[in-house]
């Protein structure tokens, strides 16, 4: 009997803790409801709320080659500083007078053209070919072509005759009353004075390495330069 009434206290604080522990639960049930759930929430991991976006217009996508927008300034016009210079004409070529032609005494033709400064050439022409060329240079000029003497003068008319040659060095009568006194200065280099009645040297004649030529009061000398000399009038 007495082993009994130890036990039956147990029991009944063994129950009275149940009811103690579910009296406990309910509240503790009843404080975890939605109220709880909304705190638990904001306690727990924070959730992010939406962000609102405004609608981007969408850029199209251009492929190939990029076309770059003109530019939005007015375009300027550019004005030249130089002044517009007055185009000036090319001078134009004197044309030369037409060639003068005279017929030589052996049956060819002295071709006389201008050459400036108040001179002139001679081409002596015989079947097409140039037998040969004189030319004044502020003196008259000569030549001797095979024994045919020919005189360009400074007003470009040309004189010629054949023969009548005297061999220098020495002193000869020419025609028109000259006297031709010729002395050799060099190798094919003579020179001639040219003396009047009174003997006074009124001209001189310088063949240096080709042959020269002069008109004296109408007379035409010629001296080569080998010496030979004679006139004509």
């Amino acid at each position: 009997m007495p082993r009994k009434a130890t036990h039956r206290p147990t029991t009944v604080r063994t129950l009275a803790e149940a009811i103690l522990t579910v009296a406990l639960i309910v509240p503790m049930a009843t404080a975890c409801g939605p109220d709880s759930d909304a705190s638990a929430t904001a306690s727990g991991t924070a959730s992010a709320a939406p962000v609102a976006t405004v609608p981007t217009t969408a850029v199209p996508t251009v492929t190939g080659t990029a076309t770059t927008a003109p530019p939005t300034t007015a375009p300027t016009t550019a004005v030249a500083t130089t002044k517009p210079t007055t185009p000036t004409a090319a001078p134009t070529a004197k044309p030369k007078s037409p060639a003068r032609s005279y017929p030589l005494v052996d049956g060819s033709t002295a071709e006389v053209q201008p050459v400036g400064n108040q001179n002139w050439t001679a081409r002596i022409v015989s079947r097409g070919s140039v037998l040969a060329t004189l030319e004044t240079k502020d003196t008259d000029a000569g030549l001797d072509a095979n024994d045919m003497f020919v005189v360009l003068s400074l007003d470009g008319t040309v004189h010629s005759w054949m023969g009548g040659a005297h061999q220098g060095p020495g002193t000869f009568k020419l025609a028109g009353g000259w006297t031709a006194k010729l002395t050799k200065v060099g190798e094919l280099h003579y020179r001639a004075q040219i003396l009047g009645l009174d003997n006074a040297v009124n001209g001189t004649l310088d063949a240096d390495q080709h042959d020269t030529g002069a008109v004296a009061n109408g007379v035409y000398i010629a001296l080569t330069a080998g010496g030979r000399i004679s006139a004509h009038m």
